[in-house]
């Protein structure tokens, strides 16, 4: 069952964090962008309310929160109901999926890369934003779970969980970058990318539908 209640209930919330923290953001778009193909068709899995989608000019999501979804569609985007787990979206039309911290609110991790790799074109890539768990950051978003209102219903990963499931699901050819170096009240900048993981609390990963 999709985690949809924080979000529907505290949008404005959800919203005013990423302006409150807004080199942080700015830094994980930065990543995020780094291995979105240009002139290629995507769709965000978890849109929300289209914070990572607009910038990245991608202009199709799936999202289960109907506030969140009608909060995108009157942005200007086209967004669909459904879950990560049961796309209601036909077997290899697009280039590229995108998933930005939504891997810890679905029910099923594998079975939505599964569904993300039926999606997709041969070749096409799956996109992974996340929180990792074995960061600071990360360590840090745990410890608070219990007291946070989204989340508390979160269930965070280590970047070899995540891609002991990307194997399983049978991507291939996997890169990885890192962001949010240090403390988020302290980023007063875009921070630059690097490759690998274990520093920064904010990890992208590229993995290909053979």
């Amino acid at each position: 069952m999709a985690r949809t209640e924080p979000f529907d209930k505290y949008l404005n919330e959800y919203e005013q964090w990423f302006e409150e923290n807004h080199f942080v953001y700015l830094s994980e778009v930065d990543a995020v962008k780094h291995f979105i193909p240009a002139g290629k068709k995507g769709i965000e899995i978890g849109i929300g309310t289209g914070r990572f989608a607009l910038p990245l000019g991608i202009t199709e999501g799936v999202e289960p929160s109907l506030v969140m979804r009608n909060f995108a569609i009157n942005k200007g985007l086209k967004v669909i109901e459904g879950v990560a787990e049961e796309l209601p979206l036909p077997n290899g039309t697009y280039d590229f999926a995108l998933m930005v911290t939504t891997i810890c609110f679905v029910d099923d991790v594998e079975k939505s890369f599964r569904e993300a790799s039926r999606i997709l074109k041969t070749g096409g890539s799956l996109i992974i934003g996340l929180v990792d768990k074995k960061s600071p950051l990360g360590e840090i978003y745990e410890n608070m779970k219990a007291q946070n209102k989204f989340y508390r219903f979160a269930i965070f990963y280590s970047i070899d969980e995540v891609v002991n499931h990307l194997n399983k699901a049978g991507f291939k050819d996997l890169k990885i970058v890192q962001t949010v170096f240090g403390e988020i009240n302290e980023i007063q900048n875009v921070q630059e990318f690097k490759e690998s993981y274990g520093e920064g609390g904010f990890v992208v990963i590229k993995a290909v539908k053979p």
